[in-house]
């Protein structure tokens, strides 16, 4: 509640209006800002400023100032890798991340959380690389001071806090690259250099590239080899379509393990195979990622490399902001790819 107090008496309440100082020559501005909580020590610098009365909130039992609200959004975001803005001003906090990895958001309990109302709180997309010290997401009370009843409801409403950041794990990686006119010589392999450039940000080990000719058999065996070598991932490049001398998804079915999904709702990139042998991901990449700046593979390769096992339902949610518009100049991932 809003009310006009005398200046000696207003200690321990919230400033409604900023307060300007002028002295000439030397310094006109804002010597009290909107919102702040009035100490013994602002009391004589108020009535020297002619402020005898001013207009305050009175928070009472029943509401809490905005930065107070603000603390309590920061422990309801802040989860796993995830580090608070120095500085809580005018009811706002931020998050970063403490590392580079890939950012998990809670979106059904944000959305939640901003129903409440007088809750303001922004992210990035989730499942967006992020870099160490990266901001990831802001939070802020909207008005001055809220109801502690509120904040109460929102510490009921999240048990689990909404921002976390997944690490990426050192993986040992085989690639296989399948098709006759790579094995025989008849063209120059250009899947290994750009599957080697995409893997650097990663610092996995690349145990080695074999290739192979469009034949099951030998492609299964090339990939137990890579896994009698204690190969933790496994990436199949070449022969992903629906040709029937093209074998590479047969082959990888034929390993065993779980198979994700073969199929994407991804443009470039629609023919992609996930499939587990065990907690080894193994994919097997359309021809697209040869030659497009960026495709279902870049966005399904930060999430693996962190360890998560995506579902079927994981990657049939790409579908809405699945469509890259190869754009002249690539700004991913600051664009609607993925998200």
């Amino acid at each position: 509640m809003m009310k006009k107090i005398k200046t000696t008496e207003a200690v321990g309440h919230v400033l409604q209006h900023d307060i300007t100082e002028i002295i000439p020559g030397e310094f006109k501005g804002r010597a009290f800002k909107k919102g702040h909580i009035i100490t013994e020590e602002d009391i004589p610098h108020l009535l020297r400023l002619g402020k005898d009365h001013i207009f305050v909130f009175e928070l009472g039992e029943d509401k809490i100032h905005e930065n107070e609200g603000a603390m309590i959004l920061g422990k309801l975001g802040q989860g796993e890798n995830i580090s608070l803005g120095s500085e809580i001003k005018e009811g706002k906090i931020n998050f970063n991340s403490s590392i580079d990895g890939i950012l998990k958001v809670d979106s059904e309990k944000l959305f939640e959380l901003n129903m409440l109302g007088e809750i303001s709180f922004a992210t990035l997309p989730n499942n967006i690389p992020v870099k160490k010290g990266e901001l990831v997401g802001g939070a802020r009370i909207i008005p001055l001071v809220i109801e502690k009843e509120k904040m109460d409801r929102a510490k009921d409403l999240i048990k689990e806090p909404i921002l976390n950041v997944r690490p990426y794990k050192k993986y040992k990686v085989g690639i296989i690259t399948t098709g006759n006119e790579v094995f025989y010589g008849r063209i120059e392999d250009k899947f290994g250099p750009v599957i080697l450039e995409k893997l650097k940000p990663y610092n996995s080990e690349i145990i080695g590239q074999a290739l192979c000719p469009d034949d099951k058999e030998i492609i299964k065996e090339k990939a137990r080899e890579f896994l009698d070598k204690g190969a933790t991932m496994i990436i199949f490049t070449g022969g992903m379509s629906v040709d029937p001398d093209d074998m590479t998804p047969t082959s990888i079915i034929e390993l065993g393990g779980k198979l994700i999904s073969y199929g994407a709702p991804v443009l470039p990139g629609s023919m992609f195979l996930l499939s587990y042998l065990g907690d080894i991901p193994m994919m097997g990449l359309p021809g697209c990622v040869m030659f497009a700046k960026k495709t279902v593979f870049d966005l399904v390769l930060g999430r693996v490399m962190t360890g998560e096992k995506l579902t079927k339902a994981d990657i049939m949610r790409y579908a809405t902001g699945g469509l890259c518009q190869s754009c002249e100049i690539c700004h991913y991932p600051n664009c609607t790819f993925g998200k």
